[in-house]
């Protein structure tokens, strides 16, 4: 009975995603194809090497160690692509979008989401025009990679204290969505810094650009994202055991 709530949640996720798949393309907040120049695409490609060596072992541990952890993984992996792919007009003339790493770096780490990241970012590029290839390094850096190290720092950190899980959880993938921002306006700053004020003014502008439509949209992932993780606790308490996540109810 267990299995097959977890298998009807997991469809109504791929069901989602295959719904998103075909909304209409726009230019997001990945870094769309062509933006960056050569040389930024190939250091930030070198960047995120390591993050995926780590992240590919990291998976393949955990899968080599209980297959039935595949099931996590794959639902982690439709949350990133679902929330990432619905792309929400900007007043400032842009998109912003969810990033959904949040929820995969609290269940296996920040490593293992680049990967689960690189993949979906490739689909997105290849599939909707979503970002790029030429960019996937920097889109990979930011969404995969550095926005999940601090969803899983949070997320640690407080764990140790007495806040309520919800709360900590809201916090990991809320503040983990908006840094993942912060660091794609530094990337593009880097890139195109301001003649008067370099890169610090840039990075500002591009802030004040990503910051009215990104602020809501952070906290609404943490919301869905506590709520993924009230059913997960709810209905898949063996597989959340079987990848070592701390249940709530065991905490107290």
């Amino acid at each position: 009975m267990k299995n097959q709530k977890i298998s009807w949640l997991a469809k109504a996720v791929y069901a989602a995603a295959a719904i998103l798949a075909v909304a209409p393309t726009a230019n997001a907040m990945h870094i769309m194809e062509g933006y960056l120049p050569p040389v930024f695409c190939i250091a930030w490609g070198i960047v995120c090497l390591p993050f995926l060596v780590f992240g590919f072992r990291s998976l393949n541990r955990r899968v080599q160690e209980n297959r039935r952890s595949i099931t996590l993984i794959a639902m982690a992996g439709a949350f990133v692509f679902v929330l990432s792919s619905l792309k929400i007009p900007s007043v400032t003339g842009s998109c912003s979008h969810m990033t959904g790493t949040g929820l995969g770096a609290i269940l296996f780490g920040p490593c293992a989401v680049s990967v689960l990241g690189i993949i979906v970012l490739i689909f997105q590029a290849v599939l909707l025009a979503h970002g790029g290839l030429t960019t996937l390094g920097a889109n990979c850096f930011s969404m995969a990679i550095a926005g999940p190290i601090l969803s899983w720092l949070i997320y640690k950190g407080l764990s140790k204290t007495r806040i309520n899980r919800r709360i900590t959880v809201f916090l990991a993938a809320s503040l983990g969505d908006l840094f993942t921002y912060c660091v794609t306006s530094v990337q593009l700053a880097l890139a195109y810094p301001s003649a008067q004020g370099g890169v610090t003014a840039s990075a500002v502008k591009f802030l004040g650009i990503f910051a009215p439509t990104q602020l809501p949209l952070a906290v609404i992932e943490g919301i869905l994202t506590v709520v993924v993780v009230i059913a997960l606790e709810s209905f898949a308490k063996s597989e959340l055991k079987a990848i070592d996540f701390e249940i709530e109810e065991e905490k107290e």
